[in-house]
């Protein structure tokens, strides 16, 4: 029995991919950062702003999603290991929790709280951690030489 090819993936497309990953969570983590403030202050400006936020993290978010998506599920003859199906599992659910929180963020803003700070925080925290198992994941092992 032979063992599959090992095809490399694209530079461009990884590179594209680490460039502009980062990206969607620094929006999300502001928008969390805006609804806790608009619960505190029940002032409507907090509210908008993170409905801005969420949807610039959402439009930031499809490309490195869609090549995400390439490399995990169609991987051409390449090992995909269970840390990037668990990466693009968690990086799925914070991403439908934001787009939930988007409607939610849609109606008044008196409606938003706390559907919208719930849903805040779990897309921070899903994305969060498929950020840090990337990031285990994709660090360079050291070897101890003797």
């Amino acid at each position: 029995m032979t063992a599959p090819i090992q095809r490399p993936q694209s530079a461009l497309a990884n590179s594209i991919y680490q460039l502009l990953n980062p990206v969607p969570f620094g929006f999300f983590v502001a928008a969390l950062i805006f609804d806790a403030v608009y619960f505190q202050t029940a002032e409507m400006m907090w509210s908008k702003s993170a409905a801005w936020l969420i949807t610039l993290g959402l439009f930031f978010a499809i490309i490195p999603r869609i090549i995400n998506l390439v490399h995990v599920w169609i991987p051409r003859g390449r090992l995909v290991l269970g840390a990037e199906k668990l990466d693009f599992g968690l990086n799925l659910i914070g991403i439908v929790a934001a787009i939930l929180n988007a409607f939610v963020h849609s109606r008044d803003a008196y409606a938003v709280m706390p559907w919208g700070l719930i849903l805040s925080v779990i897309t921070v925290v899903c994305i969060a951690l498929s950020l840090i198992i990337a990031s285990t994941f994709y660090a360079p092992r050291r070897v101890n030489h003797v």
